[in-house]
């Protein structure tokens, strides 16, 4: 007999979303007491650039920023939580609680000598939450949107939709996917745009080109591979996109750290789910 207690790790996730697990909350605790993403990230045993990243997904993922900040390399920049970020580790934390409290009795409807048939259905519906909790996505941009115009077609939808303040997205999907997901002005869906769609021009005017969306902000950080380097476009209102490029396009691009710069994808590279 295995006496070990059971254990488990919480997240939370949104259909589409990103998953938010102990080591985002973490991190975010740790901005609150020191004040810089760098020394936070030294603290929880992250790189400062995984530390970063993570920073710019939660930005993206709620309607209001959790962390205000600025870029400052590995050795400065200042952070502040704000009350958004600070409500959500509370809260964070005493979903935790909940949850040890459900497994104990989870153990105990499982334990030996519980009776046949205690266990369900109650149990399974309790691991079906938690496997779906854990469930996670590939696209590297993931936003929260409000959708403010629907142009229906004969196959395909239009669909226009609010970022943040001077931002705007445009999706292209089926007329039969915009119907399912019920789309219509003052709906709240999640946009994904994957960051090799993502293409970079640098200053703020591309010029004439197909693609209609065009998101300009500053160069908050670029990372060089060998072939590829990953560009992180600031858009303010604390919000960002990342594209992946070639190495020899940012270099010609003079793609750095305060350039500006325009992300352009296609409304067909944009991807819709409903909360």
């Amino acid at each position: 007999m295995n006496e070990r207690p059971l254990t488990a790790a919480l997240s939370l996730q949104r259909p589409g979303e990103a998953r938010i697990g102990r080591d985002r909350i973490r991190l975010l605790a740790a901005i609150d007491r020191l004040g810089t993403i760098a020394g936070a990230a030294r603290e929880v045993g992250m790189s400062y650039k995984t530390a970063w990243d993570a920073v710019a997904t939660l930005n993206n993922l709620f309607e209001r920023p959790l962390v205000e900040a600025a870029p400052g390399g590995r050795t400065g920049g200042n952070a502040r939580v704000t009350e958004a970020g600070r409500a959500l580790v509370g809260g964070f934390g005493r979903l935790e609680q909940t949850l040890e409290r459900a497994l104990a009795e989870l153990e105990t409807d499982l334990a030996p000598g519980a009776g046949p048939g205690r266990a369900h259905p109650a149990s399974d519906a309790a691991i079906g939450t938690l496997w779906s909790l854990s469930m996670q996505i590939s696209a590297r941009n993931t936003f929260r949107c409000t959708v403010t115009g629907v142009s229906p077609g004969a196959v395909n939808t239009e669909v226009e939709l609010a970022l943040t303040d001077g931002h705007r997205l445009v999706a292209v999907i089926t007329e039969r996917a915009a119907q399912d997901m019920g789309l219509a002005p003052g709906r709240s869906v999640f946009a994904l745009i994957k960051s090799s769609f993502v293409m970079l021009s640098a200053g703020g005017d591309p010029g004439r080109i197909s693609a209609c969306n065009r998101l300009t902000g500053l160069v908050a950080a670029r990372s060089d591979g060998p072939v590829n380097s990953e560009i992180v476009l600031d858009l303010g209102a604390c919000k960002s996109i990342t594209a992946v490029i070639t190495r020899t396009s940012a270099d010609a691009l003079g793609l750095a750290p305060g350039v500006p710069a325009t992300a352009l994808f296609k409304a067909s590279h944009v991807i819709l789910m409903c909360p």
